[in-house]
C-alpha cells in the first residue's frame, strides 16, 4: 500500500488500517453470499460506480484482498482472476469488461442482501 493511499485513508473520518481490516475479517467471518458482496462492491469500485467515500473504498479493496480466496456462493476463481487482471493494467483498456462484470454481479445479487452486507460491515465496525 503506497504511503499516499495510507494518508488518505488517515486524513479522513475512516481510521482504519490494512492490518485492522485484516483482523476484524478473522474475528468477523464471511458467509460465501458476503464475499460475494465484498467481490461486487470491488468491481463496483473499479468501475467508479462505488458511491463510498474515498477512504471506505480502500477499506472495502483491503476487505477483498483479505477474503478474494476464500469461496464465494455466486462467483468462482475466474472472476478474481478477472479483477486481478483489472487491477493490473490501465483500466481504459479494459473498462467496457469491468463494466459488464459489474453488471452481471450486480444482477446475480439483488439489493437487499446487498444493503444487509453493507449494514452488516459497519454495524460490525469494519469502518471504526
Amino acid at each position: 500500500m503506497s504511503d499516499a493511499v495510507e494518508s488518505d485513508v488517515q486524513n479522513t473520518e475512516v481510521n482504519v488500517t490494512e492490518e485492522k481490516v485484516i483482523r476484524w475479517v478473522s474475528l468477523t467471518p464471511l458467509t460465501p453470499l458476503e464475499r460475494d458482496c465484498a467481490t461486487t462492491v470491488m468491481l463496483k469500485i473499479l468501475d467508479g460506480k462505488c458511491k463510498m467515500k474515498d477512504a471506505e473504498k480502500v477499506v472495502m479493496t483491503w476487505l477483498y484482498d483479505a477474503i478474494r480466496n476464500e469461496p464465494g456462493e455466486l462467483f468462482d476463481q475466474s472472476m478474481h482472476d478477472f479483477i486481478s487482471g483489472a487491477r493490473g493494467v490501465d483500466l481504459e483498456e479494459m473498462r467496457m469488461a469491468v463494466y459488464e462484470q459489474r453488471l452481471l454481479a450486480e444482477t446475480r445479487l439483488s439489493r437487499p442482501v446487498m444493503k444487509r452486507f453493507k449494514a452488516m460491515i459497519r454495524d460490525k465496525g469494519l469502518f471504526d
